[in-house]
Order: structure tokens, then C-alpha cells, then sequence
């Protein structure tokens, strides 16, 4: 089939977003990207070699797509940055468990040495650095600060799309998100 766009590689990658919002990375094929953007399936390997590389790329949109609401909250110190950047990670996924379970729990989640590249992380050393330059933080408890704030996002998010809070509606679900995320902010504040 004949196809002309300006650019398919982005086409691609937006159907890629429609497919894993509601069916996550499991719902995602070459071929029905290619029949939702109007093309047959080899034109999508002159972009992505394989569904791999449209897996990756359509996840790091999703990442930008979750920094972009961790920086949308209201901040105006280095700890309310924290606090949006922890608030926005689990109002991501709760709003987005597609996405989220794609960029995170898909064939291609990021590794250790991957994590400095994705947005959301870069969003919370950012937030981070603000918090060791304010004296907040003690730069020697910098890397700790990381896993700790993101392990208690990650888990908290898990605990609520998978686990016992799953159970709860969003907004029964918000008052023990910012309890979670105030306690993980006050266990790495310096005393």
C-alpha cells in the first residue's frame, strides 16, 4: 500500500500510544500500528527495525508524557517540587496504568544505567539537587534520596493498580498517596 506522510515515524509512535493507554505493551503489534496509520507493516521497518524499537520509542513518549504531569503541579520551594514530582509520578499511573505498566513493566524497561536518561527520573534529581542545594538534604544522602523517593512512588503505585489498595476508588486511594509521599520526604529531609 502506498502511503505519504510527513512523518511516519512519529505516526507510528503516536498509534504505538493509542494501543498501550488501554492494552499496555501486550496490545502493541508492527501490524496493527501500521493498519491504524494506514501503511502496511514493512513500512514500519524503515523506522523501527523491529517491534522492539517501536516498543522503545513509544515508551519514551509515554516517559515524557509522565515528566510533563510531574512538572505540572503547582511548586514553590524545593520540597513542594519534590512533593509534585512524587504526587505527579503516582497520578501518572493511577490515571494511566497502560502507560505506566508500558514504560515501566514492558519488554523494554529501563535498566540501572538507563534510568539517568528517562524523564521521570531526571525530574526527581532535579528535584533532588534542589533539595541538597537548599541544605535540605545532605549531599552525602543524595543517592539514597533517589531510591528511597522512588521506590516508595513506584511501590506505592504498584500497590494501588495491583495490590490491597486497588481495591480503594482514586479518590479514596489520594489522601494515603500524599501520606506516603510526605513520609518519604521527611525520612530524607536532614534533622
Amino acid at each position: 500500500m502506498a502511503y505519504h506522510h510527513g512523518d511516519l515515524a512519529k505516526a507510528l509512535v503516536e498509534a504505538g500510544l493509542d494501543v498501550t493507554r488501554s492494552g499496555g505493551p501486550a496490545a502493541l503489534t508492527v501490524r496493527d500500528v501500521a493498519r491504524r496509520v494506514g501503511v502496511s507493516a514493512n513500512a514500519t521497518y524503515r523506522h523501527y527495525p523491529d517491534r522492539a524499537a517501536l516498543l522503545h520509542a513509544v515508551s519514551g513518549a509515554i516517559q515524557q508524557r509522565m515528566a510533563d504531569v510531574m512538572a505540572d503541579i503547582p511548586q514553590t520551594s524545593p520540597t513542594e517540587r519534590l512533593r509534585a514530582v512524587g504526587l505527579g509520578y503516582i497520578a501518572f499511573a493511577l490515571t494511566e496504568p497502560g502507560w505506566f505498566t508500558t514504560c515501566f513493566f514492558g519488554e523494554h524497561s529501563p535498566g540501572p544505567d538507563e534510568l539517568a536518561q528517562i524523564p521521570p527520573y531526571r525530574a526527581l534529581s532535579t528535584a533532588l539537587d534542589a533539595m541538597v542545594d537548599a541544605g535540605l538534604v545532605a549531599p552525602d544522602d543524595r543517592d539514597g534520596a533517589t531510591w528511597s523517593c522512588w521506590s516508595m512512588v513506584h511501590g506505592f503505585a504498584e500497590l494501588a493498580l495491583r495490590g490491597p489498595l486497588s481495591r480503594l476508588t482514586g479518590e479514596q486511594q489520594w489522601p494515603y498517596a500524599e501520606k506516603a509521599v510526605d513520609a518519604a520526604i521527611a525520612g530524607i529531609v536532614r534533622r
